[in-house]
């Protein structure tokens, strides 16, 4: 795949940006039950869109309770999550520094989605798809080794949904990410289909990575699957890892922004 010279509001290489604005941030009230959750999500937003930048202070624990209308306690304890996910460190005597981007938990899901989301430039999705290319090829292989009747039988269905969904891109694209599902779940790599799923699905949530469906692209998408699947049912672990990496580069090379 083409290298691009082009960072993301993640990217460690980045200028350091100063805060968006000087003195205390606006009111950002949470409600409900899950009011922990709510104020990890947002400073994890904070940190990983720049308005925190890394060396940068989290704002005083009052300012923040006053910010969020939360009790110290819940500052204090959505604080130590974000510092599990290894954004910021606490030091005495300095405070809750932000962390280097490359310190980051980028397989935890709220670090993960909040970096896909504002993933302008696409260079993680570049990422995120080199490393599913490996991960699937490789998957491919084991599963043209280790497959059953049963796994061709449901690999086989998903594909053909897809070709009786030709009008329909929803049901299409939902039989696509079954046929891989499928493929990796007849590699018995319980493992490498989990990193794939929990990759793939967070990447789904980003427009960016979606591009645009038309027939000629349907089409496209079923023919390289048709390899996929041959080489798998031939048992040959080769053709089946080589038309996994193909299919998977071309089609993000196809609706790469």
């Amino acid at each position: 795949m083409t290298q691009h010279a082009t960072t993301g509001p993640w990217d460690s290489t980045r200028d350091a940006q100063p805060p968006e604005r000087a003195g205390k941030r606006p009111p950002r009230r949470v409600r409900g039950a899950k009011l922990g959750t709510t104020v990890v999500e947002q400073l994890v937003d904070d940190i990983v869109r720049g308005a925190l930048p890394p060396g940068a202070a989290l704002p005083p624990e009052a300012d923040l309770c006053e910010e969020f209308g939360v009790s110290r306690t819940v500052i204090r304890e959505s604080v130590k999550v974000i510092q599990e996910k290894g954004l910021v460190r606490i030091e005495h005597g300095r405070g809750t520094q932000v962390t280097d981007p490359r310190q980051w938990n980028l397989l935890d899901d709220v670090v993960l989605t909040a970096v896909i989301a504002h993933d302008e430039n696409v260079t993680f999705l570049d990422e995120l798809v080199s490393v599913r290319t490996a991960l699937e090829a490789e998957m491919a292989a084991a599963a043209a080794l280790a497959r059953t009747p049963d796994d061709e039988e449901r690999i086989g269905a998903e594909l053909a949904v897809m070709r009786a969904n030709l009008a329909s891109t929803p049901d299409f694209a939902a039989a696509d990410v079954r046929f891989h599902d499928m493929i990796m779940a007849a590699s018995r790599n319980r493992l490498g289909r989990a990193i794939v799923n929990s990759i793939h699905d967070k990447a789904r949530t980003s427009m960016l990575y979606h591009g645009e469906y038309n027939e000629a692209v349907m089409r496209q998408t079923l023919a390289e699957h048709q390899a996929i699947k041959d080489a798998i049912a031939a048992g040959d672990q080769e053709g089946a890892a080589a038309a996994m990496r193909r299919h998977i580069t071309d089609s993000w090379n196809r609706r790469r922004p």
